[in-house]
């Protein structure tokens, strides 16, 4: 047993009052009913130099601090130790541990006594070179030992602990330290908290975009501002901390920093108030102001965030203004439509834009033919003067398109500042202008007139919107003009419409007179004709037939002659029934007997049996059509009336001896055939009519001067799907061309 130590005495000493030395000998006596058994697991060498009074002395010293601790929470887990570092060897030994390892530390409290080295293994890896360094400053200076760091739990948890002990040095050089170990992480949980909350506050202080302010609440003093104010406001941070907002005049409405005051102190806190505030240069921004009262180091202080809205404000009041211009280019735009009074429309539009405005005067002008000006519709206020009527001759008009060819909208906000002629300033004069804006009314890429606002008040910075508004405007004007001209010109075009309508029926009923009696001629002469063709060739016919009869060898006429003569009296008998059948076809066009044909042999055929009419005439016809052409789908005998057509017309139609070449290439999927010769030629009116059915002699109107005119050629070669025609000039000879289709 450990024997009866004096030491009661010290005990009540080491004690704040007699409550706690009651409570430390609470404590002290579980202890020291176990010293012996402590004691008996460290080697011998370490509890030698101690007697069990030291020990006890130390214990009770130890507990004497816990208790001197300010008001230390009832369920504060900790643990009171005693830690030795001996001189001779530099071990530390933890020699005793109070029952506080199990909450704290989750061990048991016995637990240091097979491990003595237990704390140092308990603690953060990352925090056991700051505590060996705590402690052997310690040990060094002999002062006391306090140190904050990381244990790790056996349950693996991380806990935040802080240990105060004071050391005591013994006879041989050993440090002992009695001291209490408690557990801090909720403090350090709430430190970096609000630590975290410190950061984001500086920085949402330093770079939020608004101004936040902080000052006194009764005085308005400036304690802080951060940067985004200076921006604003236009201050530097030393001209501002300090000072009231009353001494820099900040506020453009002192009513309403009364008001605010008010409401903060009756209410706490007020929000999104919107005032105005005065920059350092004098200039005013708009901003929505919310504050709330809060408490600095025992004062009353006012944290407020100013959201600079002058921005917003102007766009608001653009807006305003756009929805203003749009409403009124609405009801212009909705009187073009609906009225054609002019006068109407223009005195609405200068009536309506110089209210919208607000300007002094709005006029409009108009220039005629000649370049002179006049002003048409105005409205003016009544003090300044009237300029309705007003006129400006060519020269000034000279001038006013030269200006708008350089400035397509003219702009003054001070007519002083301004370089002027001498008519402008006149006008200026004249007036009372002080500022302007003038855009051009233009029909297409005539400047028909002007619109300009005036203010004759004081110089005036126009706007953008104002601007743009009446440059729409200028358009919406000539559309109302020219929409007036097109009414008047169609008033002036019905008035002529009647006379013009029974002068045009008089004409075609002439036409459809002439027309009708072309038919009836058309009609006669081609029944007369064809009767008088018919009879004269079926004599020949007959005489030639008879003569083919007889026995008689007197017959002067080769029997093949005869045949030819046969067969050119049937090609004519042909040719007038076609004049017939182009009479009853003329609805229905031309109908073939298509077959496969080898043009270059077709056009050999042809001018074979032409040429007795070749020699007769004393033509000669070069035949340059090759003959491996491609295959043409056609019908013979038609293009063989074609050919005889065209030939027939170049020799009744030129002396003897002409000269004839045929040709004939592939262009793309058609066949073009070429007859020239060498004759008279004819004109282009001639070559442009030469393939109607009827060609009138321009000096008879009634004459009835027959022929095909090729007309047959065309409606053949139109049924083949191709095209006819010819060149010439006079004393140049003449080509007749036609294209066929290749099958």
């Amino acid at each position: 047993m450990i024997p009866d130590l004096n030491y009661m005495q010290a005990l009540r000493e080491c004690c704040k009052d007699e409550a706690a030395f009651e409570r430390l000998k609470q404590i002290l006596n579980p202890a020291v009913e176990n010293v012996e058994e402590i004691v008996s697991q460290y080697p011998t060498q370490v509890t030698s130099d101690y007697s069990w009074e030291n020990l006890l002395h130390a214990e009770i010293a130890l507990h004497a601090s816990e208790l001197k601790f300010e008001n230390p929470p009832a369920n504060k887990q900790g643990i009171i130790f005693n830690l030795i570092n001996r001189n001779e060897d530099s071990c530390r030994w933890l020699l005793f541990a109070h029952s506080g390892c199990q909450e704290l530390l989750e061990l048991e409290s016995k637990s240091h006594h097979a491990e003595p080295t237990l704390l140092y293994n308990l603690i953060h890896p990352e925090d056991r070179a700051d505590y060996e360094q705590s402690i052997s400053i310690s040990a060094d200076k002999l002062q006391p030992w306090i140190w904050e760091g990381r244990v790790i739990t056996k349950e693996g948890k991380i806990k935040w602990v802080q240990s105060a002990a004071r050391p005591i040095i013994t006879a041989s050089c050993d440090i002992f330290w009695n001291g209490l170990l408690i557990d801090i992480t909720s403090r350090k949980s709430s430190e970096e908290a609000l630590l975290l909350s410190e950061q984001k506050f500086s920085i949402a202080f330093r770079h939020s975009p608004d101004s936040i302010i902080i000052s006194t609440l009764h005085e308005g003093r400036f304690i802080d501002i951060n940067d985004s104010f200076l921006r604003v406001s236009g201050y530097s941070r030393e001209e501002v901390v300090g000072r009231t907002s009353l001494e820099l005049n900040s506020w453009v409405n002192r009513e309403d920093r009364v008001r605010i005051q008010q409401i903060l102190q009756q209410q706490g806190a007020v929000y999104n108030e919107e005032v105005e505030f005065r920059r350092k240069c004098g200039g005013v921004i708009v901003a929505l102001y919310s504050a709330e009262v809060v408490n600095i180091n025992g004062e009353q202080c006012v944290l407020a965030v100013v959201t600079d809205i002058t921005s917003r404000k102007q766009a608001e009041t653009q807006l305003g203004a756009i929805a203003q211009s749009d409403r009124l280019l609405g009801e212009i735009a909705l009187k073009i439509r609906r009225s054609l009074d002019l006068n109407e429309i223009l005195n609405t539009t200068v009536e309506e834009v110089r209210q919208l405005l607000q300007a002094d005067r709005v006029f409009i002008s108009y220039f005629d033919e000649n370049g002179e000006g006049r002003v048409v519709a105005e409205s003016v206020g009544a003090n300044f003067p009237p300029i309705l009527g007003w006129v400006t001759d060519n020269n000034a008009y000279k001038e006013i398109k030269e200006i708008f060819n350089k400035y397509p909208i003219r702009i003054v906000n001070d007519a002083k500042q301004e370089n002027e002629s001498d008519f402008i300033a006149e006008y200026h004069n004249k007036f009372e202008i002080k500022a302007g804006i003038g855009v051009p009314i233009m029909l297409g890429d005539k400047l028909f007139g002007l619109l300009i606002a005036n203010q004759c008040s004081a110089p005036r910075n126009w706007q953008q919107c104002e601007i743009n508004l009446l440059d729409q405007l200028a358009t919406q004007v000539a559309i109302a003009i020219q929409q007036s001209s097109l009414f008047k010109q169609l008033q002036e075009l019905n008035s002529t419409l009647e006379s013009q309508v029974e002068e045009r029926t008089a004409q075609l009923q002439q036409a459809v007179a002439e027309l009708q009696e072309l038919n009836r001629l058309k009609d006669v002469v081609l029944h007369t004709v064809s009767h008088d063709f018919r009879t004269s060739v079926m004599g020949n016919l007959m005489v030639l037939n008879n003569l083919l009869k007889s026995q008689d060898e007197k017959i002067t006429l080769s029997r093949s002659i005869v045949e030819r003569m046969i067969q050119g009296n049937e090609r004519q008998l042909g040719t007038i029934d076609s004049l017939l059948e182009t009479h009853t076809t003329e609805d229905r066009g031309v109908v073939l007997q298509r077959t496969p044909v080898e043009f270059g042999a077709l056009t050999q055929a042809i001018i074979k049996d032409l040429q007795p009419l070749l020699s007769t005439n004393k033509a000669a016809v070069k035949n340059l059509v090759p003959s491996d052409l491609p295959l043409v789908m056609a019908d013979p005998t038609q293009l063989q009336r074609v050919v005889a057509n065209l030939l027939n017309h170049a020799l009744k139609h030129n002396p003897p001896g002409l000269k004839l070449t045929f040709k004939a290439t592939v262009e793309g999927k058609m066949i073009r055939c070429t007859i020239e010769d060498k004759g008279v030629g004819m004109s282009q009116l001639e070559c442009d009519r030469l393939f109607d059915l009827y060609v009138r002699d321009p000096q008879s109107r009634c004459s009835t001067g027959i022929g095909l005119k090729l007309y047959l050629c065309r409606q053949i070669i139109t049924a083949h799907g191709g095209e006819i025609g010819v060149t010439s000039r006079p004393n140049r000879g003449s080509t007749f061309w036609f294209t066929l289709p290749l099958a």
